[in-house]
């Protein structure tokens, strides 16, 4: 790993996933001396392909991942480094980071890149086919998964939007709630008018061919085929960098952010899904990087005249 003689950084980037890589290029090209920091296990590193970014639709997260350092290997301000990390003590003017190697960086700005972590229903064996057979974004996935039989897993309130997003790929669609109170009334009557069935009995287990979904298995013995479909996970920040820091949160909780990435901390930044929450798209998050990166480098520049 190449050693970096820079007193103090101009800025240190925490997350190495599109937000952070994008961010990493505009500092870059800005001339800006950058540490990005990447643990390599993105949210997206179960899935098989990305969708809904135009030149790179279908993208592989590990080859798009090669080709942004491919990218950033032509700016030698930018240095990014397999680390993870550990502690952040705030300075009067700048940040110490310190990572789990014992290396230790000190920086003007700090960007939070680090994205979210999503805990699946605790459903026996749904890790086996989520990526490959369910997914959590319709945007992403529901073009691969048209006119098949689908369904929806969700336990909260969110799963109304979700059905009516899921059934305009796919009129063969199932609704499962779990067992949970996440639809009233009249979301129940709109979805029966559409003949999509709502099933309340916990799913139990899934069944399949390697990792492609074959059927779903409910507590009462019943199972029905579905071959693919859409869960809702939680969401919960990956990294209490910002919590740790102080920075305030929206009500979603995503770290709030102006229009330049810039937090309620003087001199930190965050961009990508650790800021938006949803939707959790490629090209959105590398356009959040994009103008936290900008916000950055016109900051510095404000300072240093």
């Amino acid at each position: 790993m190449e050693a970096i003689a820079i007193q103090m950084l101009d800025a240190l980037i925490i997350g190495g996933g599109p937000a952070g890589l994008n961010a990493a290029l505009i500092l870059g090209r800005a001339r800006r001396t950058t540490v990005l920091l990447d643990d390599a296990h993105p949210r997206n590193e179960v899935t098989h392909a990305s969708h809904g970014f135009i030149t790179r639709d279908g993208i592989a997260p590990n080859e798009f991942r090669r080709l942004a350092t491919d990218d950033l290997a032509r700016y030698p301000s930018v240095h990014r480094r397999q680390e993870q990390a550990t502690e952040m003590i705030r300075h009067t003017n700048s940040f110490e980071v310190h990572t789990h190697s014992g290396s230790i960086f000190h920086t003007k700005k700090l960007l939070m890149a680090t994205g979210l972590r999503e805990v699946l229903p605790e459903i026996k064996g749904i890790e086996t086919y989520y990526g490959t057979s369910l997914f959590s974004c319709p945007y992403c996935d529901g073009w691969e998964l048209r006119d098949q039989p689908l369904l929806v897993i969700g336990t909260t309130n969110q799963i109304f939007q979700m059905s009516k997003m899921v059934y305009h790929w796919s009129r063969h669609l199932i609704v499962c709630t779990m067992g949970h109170d996440s639809l009233d009334q009249y979301q129940r009557n709109a979805l029966y008018r559409r003949n999509i069935r709502i099933i309340d009995q916990p799913i139990v287990g899934f069944s399949g061919q390697g990792r492609c979904l074959q059927r779903v298995h409910f507590g009462d013995g019943y199972s029905i085929e579905r071959s693919g479909g859409f869960v809702i996970p939680q969401v919960f920040q990956h990294s209490r960098i910002g919590e740790s820091l102080g920075c305030a949160r929206s009500p979603a909780g995503g770290w709030v952010t102006d229009d330049y990435g810039r937090t309620s901390i003087w001199g930190v930044y965050a961009a990508g899904d650790t800021a938006l929450i949803a939707p959790a798209q490629l090209v959105i998050a590398a356009a959040d990087g994009c103008r936290a990166g900008m916000g950055i480098h016109m900051d510095l520049l404000q300072e240093e005249f």
